[in-house]
């Protein structure tokens, strides 16, 4: 079926809009990854019925033209391809970015509002959804949800899967369900219905309690994943409770089309500030994230040298968002650590520990103590004295891969290994075997990340016109992965595996869960209409076929 035909039926019975102009199907064929994949048609659903709609037609047309599917998209910053497919792209972020309601603790919100958005509506109350990602002036909720995001915050608060109350889910039969968590009787009742729903309750809980030991011994030894279907998140054998949200999460927009997700909000605490250490190389880090977890403290992240590099080089780009004015005063605050890599040199780390309390006082005194506590490993550090003062800091840890993306030339960023976690205290036998791996193929790359939960994020810079890019992609992918699951990690964290990892998760998880995950995607998309080839059904052919074959 050509993008006219599926245009020219569509139209009369949505509201939203059609695109198949060429210059937006070429848009629409990138996100944030290394994948160029064109799309037939993108629509804008302008609201739940338009989706309801496209779904309906689509599993109805299906046999007859297998090449149909749907692939759910917010603002496209997904680093592992899991926002682009050939057939049709629902793009959410031009009709449905409404924050609806916030109330007794929940914030109900549409898939296509910009997490900034939604965050400035919920400080109003003195509330916010703390599961951000670093890019979070980019990325909207919708997708947030389908990756199951995380960032700073993740060490106190956990992923985005900790904040759901409810969603609004479009199933495959066109169909808008309430899902939300439920205890068994409530189960039992949706069991027994006979819509799609009721079919998807009845097997996804047969699935999971005839295959409960192997379940819970496939989950990941980490403090945070999102590789595969969380089967053992489903079911809360303490609290009795059965939570589907807690499959759809993560899912990628495989099982379902998200229309409305209800985040559970926390108090917003009054005062934050940082420590920033400064580490000359590698060589301590393990030791110090051990010590510096010891304060518990609410944030623990990390940007490389290269990441600093940038944000000096690019400075009025870098804080252009920020308005003149802000820009200038905050780039103000940088002059005491312009002062010291004029001494010292360009750390290879900074660090950056944050902590949160409501009186300022003892924040700062908390922060003081763990600069003390830290000075026998001879690193330089800096407490912030104020909240601007901690903020440029953040920038840069915030902005680092776009910048990187902007500004690097004739190489592109190139995220595949981008996402890995082990354990922290695995960190010093882990971390130099990494650098190991990527000195043999004498990359250049980025480092930045999650300290505190052993997640980090590595982003080589490559030069994908080579004929032998595809074939390094997955030499390296299969060499470090093989490391992370040496030391009982995740090959994800919270970038998810899209096109670029989900021909992995069977090294990760082993042929029997992932024919567990096949079952899971059957059971609620027997077709494959939703994104296919992400979670089941991707290749390593997937990720030759589809690499982009130019430079930035």
């Amino acid at each position: 079926m050509t993008s006219e035909e599926i245009k020219e039926i569509l139209s009369p019975i949505l509201a939203g809009d059609i695109h198949i102009e060429q210059e937006m199907l070429e848009k629409y064929s990138h996100d944030a990854s290394l994948f160029e994949v064109k799309p037939q048609v993108v629509i804008f659903p302008k609201n739940s019925s338009d989706v309801q709609a496209i779904m309906k037609w689509v599993g109805e047309n299906k046999k007859e033209h297998p090449k149909l599917s749907v692939t759910a998209r917010s603002a496209g910053t997904d680093m592992s391809g899991g926002a682009i497919n050939d057939s049709i792209i629902l793009d959410f972020t031009r009709y449905m970015n409404t924050v609806r309601e916030i109330k007794d603790g929940v914030g109900v919100v549409e898939p296509g509002c910009f997490y900034r958005d939604f965050e400035k509506e919920t400080l109003k109350q003195g509330l916010f959804m703390p599961a951000y990602t670093a890019s979070r002036e980019i990325c909207a909720v919708g997708g947030m949800a389908g990756n199951n995001a995380g960032g700073e915050n993740t060490v106190k608060y956990g992923k985005v899967e900790d904040f759901i109350a409810h969603l609004r889910v479009v199933f495959t039969d066109g169909n808008e369900y309430l899902i939300k968590p439920t205890d068994r009787e409530g189960l039992e009742d949706k069991s027994r219905e006979e819509s799609l729903e009721g079919k998807i309750y009845r097997e996804i809980s047969e699935l999971i309690f005839q295959n409960k030991e192997k379940i819970m011994s496939a989950k990941p030894n980490v403090s945070k994943n999102s590789a595969g279907y969380y089967l053992w998140n489903v079911w809360d054998e303490q609290g009795q409770v059965f939570d589907l949200c807690k499959l759809i999460i993560g899912s990628q927009g495989t099982l379902g089309i998200i229309t409305e997700i209800g985040f559970k909000l926390v108090r917003k605490p009054a005062y934050g500030s940082l420590l920033a250490i400064f580490m000359p190389s590698l060589e301590k880090l393990p030791e110090v994230v051990g010590e510096v977890m010891t304060f518990k403290p609410d944030s623990f992240e990390t940007y490389d040298d290269y990441s600093l590099k940038l944000a000096i080089k690019f400075f009025f780009d870098f804080f252009a968002q920020m308005g003149f004015v802000n820009a200038i005063r905050l780039g103000l605050q940088f002059i005491p650590e312009l002062r010291l890599l004029l001494v010292h040199g360009i750390p290879k780390l900074t660090l950056l520990v944050q902590f949160t309390g409501e009186n300022k006082e003892e924040v700062q005194n908390r922060l003081a103590e763990l600069q003390k506590k830290i000075t026998h490993f001879g690193l330089k550090s800096r407490l912030a004295k104020s909240e601007i003062e901690a903020e440029k800091y953040w920038e840069v840890r915030r902005q680092s891969f776009n910048m990187l993306r902007k500004h690097v030339h004739r190489r592109r960023t190139a995220p595949f290994i981008d996402d890995i976690i082990v354990k922290p205290e695995y960190l010093p036998e882990f971390l130099p075997k990494v650098e190991a791996v990527l000195s043999e193929y004498k990359l250049i790359y980025t480092i930045a990340g999650h300290a505190g939960d052993g997640n980090f994020h590595i982003i080589p810079l490559m030069n994908l016109e080579s004929p032998y890019s595809s074939d390094q992609i997955l030499e390296i992918s299969q060499k470090i992965y093989t490391l992370v699951l040496e030391y009982k990690g995740s090959i994800t964290a919270e970038h998810n595996d899209g096109i670029i990892r989900t021909p992995y998760l069977e090294k990760m998880y082993g042929a029997e869960i992932v024919q567990l995950f096949k079952k899971t995607k059957e059971i609620f998309d027997f077709f494959y209409i939703l994104n296919p080839g992400k979670k089941v059904g991707g290749t390593f052919e997937d990720i030759k076929n589809k690499l982009i074959r130019k430079n930035n």
